[in-house]
């Protein structure tokens, strides 16, 4: 980042539950943007009336967000300073920002992600498998290419994180089970930070009949432990080493 140049894109994170978590510096980019770019204008309006905000607010998701960026970008070289939100977390995880980022980049603009909550970091914290190493998947996609997407993760060795849906999760570690091995350990954390926050641990066939007897809602995150590495034996060394020797 140059010095001499003005930001013109903030990344800021908003609180996944607990609205208490909304940090200083994010209080004080977003009252002093000229507008606040929100996935959902209806979720962000209410946290900024929470937070006593009343700057301009403007729509940017999914469906808008190619037709949205080119303008963006000119009002921006325009000296118009913008925040991008999602409705929780931070903004281009699993959620809109990547194109609008990359394109304020491509301008010779500068772009300043701060520092928040997102909901995967306390979700792997909180599971007890390994954190030293993992791979983020965000949501598997929902009918073409999920089955070998999956596949492909069978060998990973590392943590695995996914974002899933209440209705979609039964299924999801149903699949994963076949995949992986019903005994693979995983953990799902729904309500991250709010009241009924819920982390619930096992293999993925107990994970699975578990939650067929209790009904979910909320905002879920899965983390399943990766594919054990297996450790040669010395007879197994000595044999690779030389042979039938």
């Amino acid at each position: 980042m140059s010095e001499n140049l003005p930001i013109s894109l903030f990344l800021v994170p908003t609180p996944i539950g607990n609205l208490r978590d909304i940090t200083l510096r994010a209080l004080e980019v977003l009252k002093s943007v000229d507008v606040i770019l929100a996935e959902d204008t209806r979720t962000t309006g209410i946290l900024l009336k929470h937070l006593d905000i009343t700057n301009s607010l403007q729509s940017y998701h999914i469906f808008n967000e190619h037709k949205a960026a080119e303008k963006l970008v000119e009002r921006m070289r325009k000296g118009e300073v913008f925040a991008l939100v999602s409705d929780a977390g931070t903004p281009a995880i699993s959620d809109p920002g990547f194109l609008l980022v990359r394109e304020v980049i491509a301008a010779g603009l500068e772009v300043q992600s701060l520092p928040g909550p997102t909901a995967f970091v306390p979700a792997l914290i909180n599971s007890g498998l390994p954190n030293d190493r993992f791979v983020f998947e965000g949501f598997l996609p929902h009918k073409k290419g999920r089955k070998s997407r999956i596949d492909a993760l069978a060998e990973e060795s590392r943590t695995m994180i996914f974002y899933e849906s209440p209705h979609r999760l039964i299924k999801t570690l149903e699949q994963l089970a076949e995949a992986f091995g019903q005994d693979r350990q995983a953990c799902v954390s729904r309500e991250l930070t709010k009241l009924h926050e819920e982390n619930i641990r096992g293999s993925l066939i107990e994970l699975s009949e578990y939650y067929q007897n209790h009904p979910l809602k909320g905002e879920i995150v899965l983390t399943v432990a990766g594919k054990t590495e297996q450790k040669e034996s010395r007879e197994e060394k000595r044999a690779a080493k030389y042979g039938n020797k």
